[in-house]
């Protein structure tokens, strides 16, 4: 028997926090990949450190839905998990952006544990991104493949250099595929900054993607306002909004598109977990599926 558990953050205050896990969870566990697919949250329950409790498979493959490398995914879950012999090296990414799996034994449970990189720095992230710049275009007369730039947006932190790598990591890989003029890595915490946006684009038309696991103050309330769509978020905001002679087109955060079920499944699929055809299913469900929320 095989296991799937999908760690998150989760929050006390905003109760929208873990949906985009539940739901990509669900999606994961209709494909029937796994005998089991649980999921667990730094602050909700279930939490990290009963999770392994509940799960009878002998075989877990523990995913973190977590943007960037650092302080959560190389300390606190592994430590709340209880792996033994946890060491961050066991990653083999020198880079930042390259954590691969850790096979390991954990705490009072009798199971072997594959703990796998965070889903924001695999390399499907990229294709989520690009869809969820897609779906905030659709039902708009709009493509963005007509001379659109791409934002990607990072929160950014000076405690943690890791934080900005995977945002720089998949702007550099979209902007190799050349279906935007211009892609751009912007921050809210370290330069260059949300705030400015339009400063950093000739194209008129600009597709603003957070990289966020969930909605919450940082993607409905700062990024809108700082960037000018809207001086109070409570009065909403047009999609596309005008700003400095631009059109921008804000979709929230990536985390809530369905395909990233897919980033999940390649993680778990990558630390060696048979998925059989889920990634493909998944792949084929989500390909026109309108963005949650939507």
């Amino acid at each position: 028997m095989q296991a799937l558990v999908i760690v998150a953050h989760g929050s006390h205050l905003n109760p929208d926090s873990s949906t985009p896990t539940y739901d990509h969870a669900d999606r994961i566990r209709g494909t029937g990949a796994f005998d089991e697919v649980k999921e667990a949250f730094w602050k909700e329950e279930p939490s990290f450190r009963e999770v392994l409790r509940t799960v009878e498979s002998d075989e877990v493959y523990v995913v973190p839905m977590f943007i960037s490398e650092g302080y959560f995914t190389e300390q606190v879950i592994p430590r709340e998990l209880r792996l033994d012999g946890w060491d961050v090296d066991e990653w083999d990414s020198e880079d930042g952006v390259s954590a691969t799996q850790a096979t390991l034994g954990a705490g009072d449970v009798e199971k072997t544990i594959h703990y796998c990189g965070p889903v924001g720095t695999h390399e499907a992230m990229s294709d989520v991104i690009v869809q969820r710049a897609e779906s905030v275009t659709a039902g708009h007369d709009a493509s963005i493949d007509d001379g659109f730039g791409l934002a990607v947006v990072g929160h950014g932190t000076e405690r943690n250099e890791n934080s900005a790598k995977a945002i720089y990591y998949h702007a550099d890989a979209i902007r190799e595929r050349g279906r935007f003029d211009e892609v751009q890595s912007v921050f809210m915490d370290e330069e260059p900054e949300v705030d400015d946006v339009t400063d950093f684009f000739e194209s008129r038309d600009i597709v603003v993607v957070p990289l966020f696991i969930a909605d919450g103050f940082h993607t409905q309330e700062d990024i809108p306002e700082d960037m000018g769509l809207t001086d109070d978020y409570r009065t909403g905001y047009p999609v596309p909004g005008e700003v400095n002679g631009h059109r921008l087109w804000y979709s929230g955060a990536v985390g809530t598109e369905a395909l990233m079920a897919d980033v999940v499944l390649e993680r778990a699929a990558d630390a060696g977990a048979d998925v059989g055809t889920a990634i493909e299913q998944v792949r084929e469900e989500t390909s026109d599926e309108p963005v949650a929320g939507d």
